[in-house]
Formats: structure tokens, C-alpha cells, sequence
């Protein structure tokens, strides 16, 4: 058996080469299949990397800004990745939901007072290794996105390489969750990020519907995050 951080070197190596050969898909699944995650590694040590690569605390404001000013017909898609702390996939997922069942007037069967209630399309939220319940999401960003356009992976990625625009999209699920500490006790933040079986709290006593003042806190949090 290999410690922590010798897993994770054998598993970055693993990974670099299956998508050098263009099978990266296959490795994930076959990853997925037998249970394998990655070692925890040295705590201290990834703690040191994230401190060093966050210098610049506006560093990722800044790319917001640039890339909603030079590529406009995403801007709505980043407002509900900055408002949600959602994954990418999921976050794609959610927006082209949210435009499918605005055309067929049917919006109120996922978007509820503020919520975006992912668990009532549990096949494309709550996988096996990745899932997310809910979103608190304010009104102005989901009519936004209503009156936008469709979007795939492959389109975002093309639009972003070929201004040269790095992609950044999990540096703004981390950006959410440090943000949202002003706002949010870490259990409201593991929920909301889709982390509920962390620990046994989480999977068997927290339950946000008990919490009279959580979407207030949450969109508080969410306005001075849009706005910065």
C-alpha cells in the first residue's frame, strides 16, 4: 500500500498519461468503478500550496471581470457559478436547465422561492462521488439567464482558448466557499457545495430546512460576491 502522498504522485502520473493516450474517460470510469480516491496526502503541505497560490487576493476578480468583459455571452453563465458555488459540470447542467424549462414555462418545477432544487433531477446532480441538493440563487441571476442562449463545454472552452484566457472555473467554487464564511457555519457551506457525506453529522442530523435565516445569510453572502 502507498501513504497519501506517494498515491497521489502515482495517481496524478496515472492520470497525465490516460490523457496523453486519449483515455482519460476510461481511467476515470475504471477509478470510479473500483472505488479508488485520491491520498490525503500532507494536510500542511496543501494548505501551504493554496496560501501560495492566492497571493493576490483579487487575482480571481480580476478574471471574472476580464472574462465576462471580453466574452459577454458567458457573463450570465459566471453570475450562477459565483452564485452558487456549483461545480462546472453541474453549473452547465443547471443553466441550460433553467433556459430549457423557461421555454416550456415550466421553471417553477426546479427554481422555487430563491432555491434551485437540484434534487428533483437526480440523475444529472446526485452521482455516486459528486452530488449537490440545492442552490440559493437570487432572482435577477436566473431571469438573466433566462433571456440567454444555451452553452456547451466545448463551446465555453474554444471561446476562452482562443482569447487565451486561462480556465478557472473550480478557482470560483473556491473563491464561493471562502467568501461565504462571513456568512455561512461550515455545514451550510458543505451542504450547499454538495458535501453531505463527509461525516456522519452531515449525512444523518444537518438539515437546512430547520435554519429559518439560511437563504437570507446566503444571499447576502451571494450580492457582495457579484458585485465585487
Amino acid at each position: 500500500m502507498f501513504n497519501g502522498s506517494k498515491k497521489n504522485h502515482l495517481m496524478c502520473s496515472l492520470t497525465a498519461l490516460s490523457k496523453f493516450l486519449g483515455i482519460y474517460k476510461q481511467f476515470k470510469e475504471l477509478r470510479e468503478g473500483y472505488g479508488i480516491k485520491w491520498g490525503k496526502g500532507n494536510t500542511d503541505i496543501l494548505i501551504i500550496n493554496r496560501l501560495l497560490k492566492r497571493d493576490n487576493s483579487d487575482d480571481i476578480e480580476d478574471w471574472i471581470r476580464q472574462t465576462k468583459s471580453r466574452i459577454p455571452k458567458i457573463s450570465r453563465f459566471l453570475d450562477l457559478l459565483i452564485a452558487s458555488g456549483m461545480r462546472y459540470s453541474e453549473a452547465l447542467i443547471s443553466y441550460n436547465l433553467i433556459l430549457n424549462l423557461t421555454k416550456i414555462d415550466k421553471l417553477n418545477e426546479y427554481y422555487v422561492d430563491n432555491y434551485l432544487e437540484h434534487f428533483r433531477y437526480s440523475k444529472q446532480f446526485i452521482r455516486r462521488t459528486k452530488k449537490v441538493f440545492i442552490s440559493i440563487v437570487p432572482n435577477d441571476v436566473i431571469k438573466e439567464i433566462s433571456k440567454s442562449e444555451n452553452l456547451t463545454y466545448y463551446a465555453i472552452k474554444m471561446r476562452l482558448q482562443r482569447r487565451k484566457i486561462p480556465l478557472r472555473f473550480s478557482d470560483i467554487r473556491e473563491y464561493w466557499a471562502s467568501k461565504m464564511t462571513r456568512y455561512l457555519s461550515q455545514p451550510e457551506i458543505d451542504f450547499l457545495m454538495g458535501h453531505v457525506s463527509a461525516n456522519v453529522f452531515m449525512a444523518n442530523y444537518f438539515n437546512p430546512k430547520l435554519i429559518n435565516d439560511l437563504k437570507e445569510r446566503a444571499l447576502e453572502g451571494v450580492s457582495e460576491l457579484i458585485s465585487s
